[in-house]
C-alpha cells in the first residue's frame, strides 16, 4: 500500500491499494456505511463446489444443472462462482474465486455457458489453493476474451504461503501459494489489494477486512501461514466476502470459506451497508470438523439474523449441513455444483 493510502486508511476513508483506475470505488458516509447500487436481479452460478446431484429438484431461487451423456459437470474440493447483476437494462459480471482444478473449472464454465468476455472484475476471497488453484489457467484459457487490465481484487496476505495440519497428521502440509509474480507476468489482470469496503462492479461490494462480532468464531489452530520464514496461526485478516443488495429483498452475502466466521461476515455486511434485512447467505461456512457447540451457536445466531435462504456450501462440513437442514428447514437449500441462483426484486 502506498503512503498516501496508508494515511487514508488511518483516517477511515475507503482504500483500494495500488490501482490506477477504480471506476466503482465506493464512499462511506458519516455513519460509516457504504453507498452502492441496489440491484433488480442477482444471478449466482456455482462453477465449483464439493457436491453434485443431478436429481436435486429446482426451487424458488435455484435451478439445477442436469447432466446428460457426455455433459457431466464435475465436483471437487473447491469453490468458484460467477455473479451477474441487473440494474434496469444494465448487466455487470464478476467471477468470485476460481476452484482447485483448472480442467474442472474450464469444463464446467463451458457447460454453464459462462463467457468471460463481459466480466468486469475478478475476486479472490483468500489465499487457499482450493480457491485460487484454477486461476492462472483460467486467465490463460480465456485471455482473448478478458479485457486487458480487468481488476483482480485480493485481500492482504492473499499471496502468502499456507499450511494445514490435516486429520491424522501431526506435521503441517504445505498447501502452496499463489504467485503474484506469475499473475502479473501474464499481463491480463491488474491486481488490486483491498482493505476497506468497495463496490467493485455496480451492485457488488466487497467487505474489506471483516471485523469480529462473536466470541466463538476464532478460526482453526490447524491452519497456518508463513510469515518471515516461520509458521504462525492464520487468522485470515484480509479475507473478503461479496455483498449485494437486492431491491425489496435485502442483502445477499457470499462467502468463500468464512474463515473469519460466517456470523461475523454477515454482521459485518449489515454494519457496512446499514441494511439489517438479509435475503440469503451462501458459500463456505468453514464448520468442517468444528466442535458441536460451535455449530449450534452459529446456527442459533443465523436463525436470529433470519435470512430468507441459507445455502451452506464447500467447507461447511456434513455435520453442520445436517444441522442447518434440521434447524432451518424452510430456508435451507442444499448447494450443488452447477446450480444457478436468481435473487430478484
Amino acid at each position: 500500500m502506498t503512503g498516501q493510502n496508508r494515511g487514508k486508511a488511518l483516517s477511515g476513508e475507503s482504500v483500494v491499494a495500488e490501482t490506477e483506475a477504480m471506476p466503482h470505488k465506493s464512499q462511506t458516509d458519516q455513519s460509516g456505511t457504504i453507498a452502492f447500487h441496489a440491484v433488480d436481479r442477482l444471478d449466482i452460478s456455482v462453477i465449483a463446489d464439493n457436491y453434485y446431484d443431478s436429481s436435486r429438484p429446482d426451487g424458488a431461487v435455484a435451478k439445477r444443472y442436469r447432466s446428460t451423456p457426455g455433459k457431466a459437470i464435475h465436483a471437487e474440493h473447491g469453490f468458484s462462482c460467477y455473479l451477474e447483476t441487473g440494474i434496469g437494462t444494465e448487466d455487470n459480471r464478476l467471477m468470485f474465486d476460481f476452484g482447485l482444478d483448472p480442467r474442472n473449472a474450464i469444463h464446467n464454465m463451458d457447460l454453464l455457458a459462462i463467457d468471460l468476455a463481459g466480466v468486469g472484475a475478478f475476486c479472490l476471497s483468500h489465499g487457499h489453493y482450493d480457491h485460487w488453484g484454477a486461476l492462472p489457467e483460467v486467465l490463460k484459457h480465456y485471455r482473448s476474451k478478458i479485457k486487458a487490465g480487468t481488476p483482480l481484487y485480493v485481500g492482504s496476505g492473499a499471496f502468502a504461503r499456507r499450511f494445514s495440519v490435516r486429520p491424522s497428521q501431526s506435521k503441517p502440509t504445505d498447501i502452496g501459494r499463489l504467485s503474484e509474480e506469475d499473475i502479473r507476468a501474464l499481463n491480463i489482470v491488474h491486481i488490486v489489494e483491498i482493505t476497506d469496503p468497495a463496490e467493485v462492479i455496480p451492485g457488488i461490494c466487497l467487505t474489506g477486512n471483516i471485523a469480529p462480532a462473536t466470541d466463538y468464531e476464532t478460526g482453526s489452530p490447524t491452519l497456518l501461514v508463513e510469515r518471515e520464514n516461520r509458521l504462525e496461526r492464520d487468522f485470515f485478516e484480509g479475507e473478503q466476502a461479496a455483498v449485494c443488495h437486492v431491491k425489496n429483498r435485502g442483502l445477499v452475502v457470499l462467502s468463500g470459506c468464512a474463515h473469519r466466521g460466517i456470523v461475523n461476515t454477515v454482521k459485518h455486511a449489515q454494519k457496512i451497508t446499514g441494511i439489517d434485512k438479509v435475503h440469503a447467505v451462501i458459500g463456505g461456512f468453514h464448520l468442517i470438523n468444528a466442535a458441536p457447540e460451535i455449530i449450534e451457536k452459529t446456527i442459533a445466531d443465523l436463525i436470529a439474523i433470519a435470512p430468507d435462504y441459507i445455502i451452506p456450501a464447500h467447507c461447511t462440513g456434513f455435520e453442520a449441513l445436517v444441522r442447518f437442514a434440521e434447524e432451518m428447514p424452510g430456508r435451507f437449500i442444499l448447494n450443488t455444483t452447477g446450480t444457478r441462483y436468481r435473487f430478484a426484486s
